[in-house]
């Protein structure tokens, strides 16, 4: 006798558990991997004032907060062609994303979704490249989109934006993934880029709904999903601190496989890559190296794709200079924080957690070294700055 599928949330009902009270994009992927009936399985794995929202929403919609937006996010899909609601279930919801700990629970797009089909590498560096490193990052982005790879970045200046303009120039596809929503363009000074991206078959994801504008906070959280989207990341140019090297440490969190282009060591710009190969990024010249470690998975189906041993080497270099229980267990916490400082009102949003309950836990990451507060947040420190 088989045994009937569990019913899972459409796209109406998933609107309305994204603005649940209490839960962030790591407990609301905690819940839906326990593979809860809807509704009655999800209220009985919900915190109590999360259950009770959605309760009323499903009782007395008239008279629940939550209605109004979810009308307002059907309407905007439905308003222009292009525009989707992406969610788990949503037949082009990115099969990879099913790989990271903290998938977003629901993504704005804006675009065409067929460039979700090709195999995605995201292409990371500085926005203050060398003319070198916009050159680098030009050349791999031509030849991937020669090669029918799609370029996944985050539009920003510098490496990103010179990686995508260059695989657009080369008939190839481009997704990137912004720190503000689909329908506002940042930074500014991309606006011709934005519209050539949507012109020639891109796509443009965000987790924020239409009209937020872009916010220091919210890039970190941003970065995963570009290093979640792709099945490798290429770092082109990097300062020793900077926001490309929080996108290896995701990705070789998401047990992706993290590349880095050599530099000069009289480069201020390349010593953040360098600094990742000596802690196992694979080292690239060209083309050819990068491909090699990535085509058994880009042949797999994306159901298919476990990504097992990816990004082992960069997990063995990093994890080596940290103590045995910091290395053991990585308190989820840390995966919203970065050099760039994030307020605790945006930590409790992200996380689900109680102001009191992230408070304690934030004081315990910065009595063990791994995080600190900084003027406008709270910031997680480097590996090598934690034994100090």
């Amino acid at each position: 006798m088989s045994v009937a599928a569990v019913v899972q949330p459409a796209l109406r009902d998933w609107l309305a558990l994204v603005r649940l009270p209490g839960l962030g994009a790591a407990r609301l992927a905690e819940v839906r991997a326990a593979q809860p009936a809807w509704p009655a399985g999800w209220l009985a794995c919900l915190p109590r004032d999360a259950a009770l929202s959605l309760r009323l929403w499903l009782d007395h919609p008239q008279r629940s907060p939550l209605t109004a937006e979810v009308e307002a996010d059907l309407a905007w899909q439905a308003a222009a062609p292009g525009r989707y609601l992406l969610y788990p279930g949503h037949p082009a919801w990115p099969a990879l994303l099913e790989q990271i700990a903290d998938p977003p629970p629901l993504l704005w797009g804006l675009g065409d979704l067929a460039a979700l089909e090709p195999p995605g590498l995201a292409i990371v560096g500085s926005r203050r490249p060398t003319r070198e490193g916009l050159a680098n990052a030009a050349r791999f982005a031509r030849e991937l989109a020669g090669r029918d790879w799609c370029v996944v970045s985050g539009l920003a200046l510098g490496v990103d934006g010179a990686a995508q303009q260059a695989a657009l120039d080369a008939g190839g596809r481009s997704v990137a993934v912004l720190g503000c929503a689909v329908d506002v363009i940042y930074p500014p000074r991309h606006a011709r880029l934005y519209h050539q991206l949507l012109g020639q078959g891109g796509l443009i994801l965000a987790e924020h709904p239409p009209g937020t504008r872009a916010h220091p906070g919210f890039f970190p959280r941003r970065n995963r999903i570009i290093t979640g989207l792709s099945l490798g990341v290429l770092v082109v140019e990097a300062a020793e601190k900077s926001g490309s090297l929080v996108s290896a440490r995701l990705a070789m969190e998401q047990n992706r496989e993290v590349f880095a282009l050599p530099g000069s060591i009289h480069n201020p710009q390349a010593r953040g890559c360098l600094q990742l190969i000596r802690q196992g990024a694979v080292l690239v010249r060209h083309l050819d190296d990068l491909l090699e470690e990535l085509s058994q998975w880009a042949a797999a189906s994306p159901a298919a794709l476990g990504l097992p041993g990816v990004g082992a080497a960069l997990s063995a270099g990093i994890h080596s200079s940290t103590s045995p229980s910091a290395s053991a267990k990585v308190d989820p916490l840390l995966r919203w924080l970065s050099d760039a400082p994030s307020p605790l009102d945006a930590l409790v949003h992200l996380t689900g957690l109680s102001v009191p309950e992230c408070q304690r836990r934030l004081l315990e990451l910065e009595l063990d070294g791994r995080v600190a507060q900084a003027p406008g947040g709270w910031v997680r420190l480097p590996e090598n700055a934690q034994a100090c």
